[in-house]
């Protein structure tokens, strides 16, 4: 049987001299030299190796067909690391850059590619305001923020941002980097294997523990949220342990939370990405319904399995056509309204 693909998360991989070419002034008077965090010295994709580039219309183009989707959503890269910068006026300036370069290079060349906002973390005010003029210019349909950070998600300080997504009616999407977690720790990781395995997965228990319970999903009822690039296995065991806490404790410390988080995420427009060959999908999908899971390619990250991963997918004996149709293109149709 053949199933409609849609892509929830690719990647573009962008360099610094696409994103400089759309700086406005006076900001390309600043050397130009890659400003983006990380600095750990880490080879990635292991002497070039591993991963794809994808830094074009074209070469997304042909990876669409490689794979048989009809659309992908796309993410950034080295844009994954910018709240690390402490230049708050900087990093607003870099966002809009790399949001320019993506609508001209990329989503305005092929109406198969959508593009997703990267907002800078730094001036929440400014990312409201960026927001607005990725949807309502570019056609973007929706807006990224990094869960590798300095910052917390729940925080009011990002109100705005959440305002102005649920008025436009376009997502916001937490996406993890894949860096150290010395953001929240003491002592950083020596080698990039070790960070790379528990940050993904790390960050985004953060964030969600931020967001459920300082009551995002329910100061904006209307705001659709995604998790994404962590997998799909922790949110059965997260979920619950997040409801024990919320029983003993939330009548104290999370007051505006109006129900436990697992009903929180059931009843409200909660998403989530998965890997294609994780064992524990079919408990994930069980779990929270399948249509709040969503296919993603991660192309053409050093880790990626695209296209094999729609085969596997698509070849899985333990989820139901049905529920393959929505994780394949149905949920990312759904979320990010295509």
């Amino acid at each position: 049987m053949s199933f409609e693909i849609i892509d929830a998360d690719g990647h573009v991989t962008e360099t610094w001299e696409q994103i400089a070419r759309h700086l406005d002034e006076p900001y390309r008077k600043r050397p130009l030299q890659t400003p983006f965090f990380p600095q750990d010295g880490w080879d990635r994709r292991l002497i070039g190796t591993k991963g794809n580039w994808a830094g074009d219309a074209k070469s997304w183009t042909e990876a669409l067909e490689a794979g048989g989707m009809a659309m992908a959503v796309l993410y950034p890269t080295l844009g994954l690391f910018l709240p690390f910068l402490r230049d708050a006026e900087w990093a607003v300036a870099l966002a809009r850059a790399y949001n320019t370069m993506l609508y001209k290079d990329l989503t305005s060349q092929n109406p198969r590619l959508r593009g997703v906002a990267l907002l800078p973390l730094q001036d929440p005010a400014a990312s409201a305001r960026e927001l607005e003029r990725c949807v309502g210019e570019l056609g973007f349909v929706g807006g990224m923020l990094s869960a590798d950070s300095y910052y917390l998600l729940g925080h009011e300080r990002f109100d705005p941002i959440y305002a102005t997504a649920q008025r436009l009616r376009v997502p916001i999407t937490v996406h993890a980097a894949g860096t150290d977690m010395n953001a929240v720790g003491h002592e950083p990781f020596p080698k990039f294997i070790q960070a790379h395995t528990v940050s993904h997965a790390f960050a985004q228990l953060r964030q969600i523990t931020s967001m459920m319970f300082e009551a995002v999903p329910v100061r904006f009822p209307e705001l659709s949220i995604a998790y994404l690039e962590a997998g799909s296995g922790w949110i059965p065991y997260f979920l619950q342990r997040m409801d024990e806490e919320y029983e003993k404790r939330g009548h104290a410390e999370a007051k505006l939370l109006t129900a436990s988080p697992t009903e929180i995420v059931r009843s409200h427009s909660i998403y989530f990405s998965c890997e294609a060959d994780e064992p524990l999908l079919p408990q994930a999908i069980a779990y929270v319904g399948a249509d709040r899971i969503m296919y993603a390619s991660d192309f053409p990250h050093w880790d990626h399995s695209y296209p094999k991963s729609v085969k596997e997918l698509a070849d899985r004996a333990d989820v139901s056509d049905e529920d393959k149709r929505k994780v394949l293109a149905g949920n990312a149709r759904r979320f990010y309204r295509l």
